[in-house]
């Protein structure tokens, strides 16, 4: 490869490929949405279905029986090379260059501080390819942070980077009967990949006809999959999909169940409990540096830095044990004085009782910590609890 990396075409101001208009972005599936009766809102610079009737009820829907969400503001990026493990490797926290064709890993871009710029997940599709799922509104950040850390090591790697957001729609289907829905649109032979797909993996296969990239992650805390599907196959796929899962109880669901099940789940959220503010030690996601890898990558001396020295605040869990909720921004008290900040809240439907995520000073974040949040000059007690709130029956 000549050039070490290849610039895509400006993306459409609409994932379907029309052109350009004011306002926010619209995906491939923006008119079935509408079709279905679905209040938008603007997440990260696309007009999404907040919800298409109850929110409550598309949130149940999803813990009892599945949930179709179109996600297709999500970016895609492509890294392909001979270099493109080393690559990764520099430019993310993960060690990529030890995933298995075919497996997926939760990881992260960093700023040189440590900031996080964003929370990814990263496919291998190939021994010199791989997929950089990022989200909505960092997608065209994640895309030219990697494409300047090309040539970040002193010499340029040899890869390509391509954004493939712009033609790349995503369907989730997500719940119980995620599977078995599946099950009856792909062919017989196909069968068996689905069924013995683990968590954090993914495959082509051929669902009611179409090729997708089918994958096993989520965001909800229950199971379920992706499909990756060109734009001219999303409306149909969808179509399919929302017929084919009636009988078993799927229903639409927009982002107002989506942040609820993510909540319930203590799945951080971008923008909330991630920011250029905090780091993954910080979020308590240090798991996921790897420090082993003998290679330097970007943001390296500040995340052993900050492992080193340990953090002043930790994310926690909070469980209301009142009936009101805590909203993001809210100040968390201890005998009145202010030790921490929500980052994410609100009643959980399935629980039954208020939850919060938040920061809090490190001595006050032991499960079993009596605190306080201030509703609007109106304290209200919770307790530390271990995340996440809600665990599926496995």
């Amino acid at each position: 490869m000549t050039d070490s990396t290849t610039t895509s075409a400006p993306a459409p101001a609409d994932a379907s490929g029309a052109e350009p208009q004011d306002g926010p972005r619209r995906t491939a599936l923006h008119p079935v949405h509408a079709e279905l009766g679905a209040s938008f809102t603007d997440f990260g610079g696309w007009d999404m279905p907040l919800k298409y009737g109850s929110e409550l009820a598309e949130h149940q829907a999803v813990r009892e029986a599945a949930g179709l969400f179109d996600i297709s503001h999500m970016g895609e990026i492509r890294v392909r090379g001979p270099q493109a493990a080393a690559f990764l490797n520099y430019a993310l926290v993960g060690n990529l260059a030890v995933m298995k064709v075919g497996k997926a890993k939760y990881t992260m871009i960093v700023e040189p501080g440590g900031g996080i710029i964003d929370d990814l997940i990263v496919y291998r599709r190939g021994e010199q390819d791989y997929l950089v799922v990022a989200n909505a509104g960092n997608a065209p950040t994640v895309y030219a942070e990697l494409r300047e850390r090309v040539g970040g090591a002193g010499t340029a790697f040899d890869v390509d980077v391509v954004d493939e957001s712009a033609e790349t729609s995503m369907i989730a289907v997500q719940g119980p009967a995620a599977e078995g829905i599946l099950l009856g649109l792909v062919p017989a032979e196909q069968a068996e990949t689905v069924t013995g797909m683990k968590y954090y993996a993914a495959d082509a296969v051929t669902v009611a006809g179409t090729e997708v990239l089918l994958a096993r992650t989520g965001y909800t805390g229950e199971d379920g999959f992706e499909l990756y599907v060109p734009n001219d196959g999303a409306v149909d796929l969808w179509r399919t999909l929302l017929e084919a899962g009636e009988p078993a109880g799927l229903i639409p669901a927009g982002l107002a169940a989506r942040d609820s099940l993510r909540l319930e789940a203590g799945m951080p959220l971008y923008g909330n409990e991630l920011t250029r503010q905090t780091t993954p030690i910080d979020a308590g996601l240090g798991a996921i540096v790897s420090f082993k890898k003998e290679d330097d990558f970007v943001g390296r001396a500040a995340l052993e830095a900050a492992r080193e020295a340990g953090t002043a605040r930790r994310l926690v869990g909070l469980k209301g044990l009142g009936r009101r909720a805590g909203r993001t921004g809210y100040p968390v008290l201890k005998d009145g004085a202010e030790v921490g900040v929500v980052t994410s809240g609100q009643p959980s439907p399935t629980l039954g009782y208020p939850v919060v995520m938040a920061y809090v000073d490190a001595e006050h974040a032991e499960p079993g910590t009596a605190l306080d949040v201030d509703l609007r000059g109106k304290p209200q007690p919770f307790e530390v609890v271990a995340l996440p709130f809600y665990q599926r029956q496995k």
